[in-house]
């Protein structure tokens, strides 16, 4: 059973963190500001430099969303200190990415480029033409902006063509094998 719930989370002097009447923690940082709305069964409370998340009841469904919401605060804790990182990149004959102001342009081997509208406190960087870093500070964002992107075109087990994750091992199949 993980116990994840019952550690305090851990914040310097630039964050800044308020729980308000209607049970949401408000975390405020160097790089913007994330709200948690947290449900009835679990509820929160700033001491000195730290939260301490409280369960009100012992059910199995409030146990399980205590450890939830304390992760959820401590990734709104960390992500507006430092922030979050994906990276992507782009194997295949003529895959290019390049960003024009808000959006993201994507050249994959289909017959018209994609075009991605980057959302509000994403920034996407192309480091070359084949790389993509995609930073923010809310976590959830970050990655699901990743996730849609890698989508446009994931990689195929046969040539490995594709967009990947920086860490992602793709698993190859063999191809047809001549016969007599």
């Amino acid at each position: 059973m993980s116990r994840i719930g019952r550690s305090p989370v851990y914040f310097d002097e630039k964050i800044q963190v308020n729980v308000t009447p209607k049970n949401e923690v408000v975390v405020k940082g160097p790089k913007g500001s994330l709200t948690i709305k947290l449900r009835p069964e679990v509820t929160a409370k700033v001491d000195g430099k730290k939260v301490i998340l409280t369960r009100l009841a012992e059910t199995k469904e409030s146990r399980s969303l205590h450890g939830m919401y304390r992760a959820l605060v401590q990734n709104a804790v960390s992500g507006l200190g430092k922030g979050f990182t994906r990276n992507l990149e782009l194997h295949g004959v003529g895959y290019r990415a390049n960003v024009a102001g808000k959006k993201l342009e994507l050249s994959l081997g289909y017959s018209h480029p994609i075009v991605f509208n980057i959302p509000e406190g994403i920034e996407i960087k192309v480091d070359k033409q084949t790389s993509v870093a995609i930073n923010g500070a809310n976590r959830e964002l970050v990655g699901q902006v990743a996730a849609k992107i890698r989508s446009f075109r994931p990689p195929e087990p046969y040539l490995g063509k594709g967009i990947r994750y920086a860490d992602e091992v793709i698993r190859r199949k063999a191809g047809k094998s001549a016969s007599k």
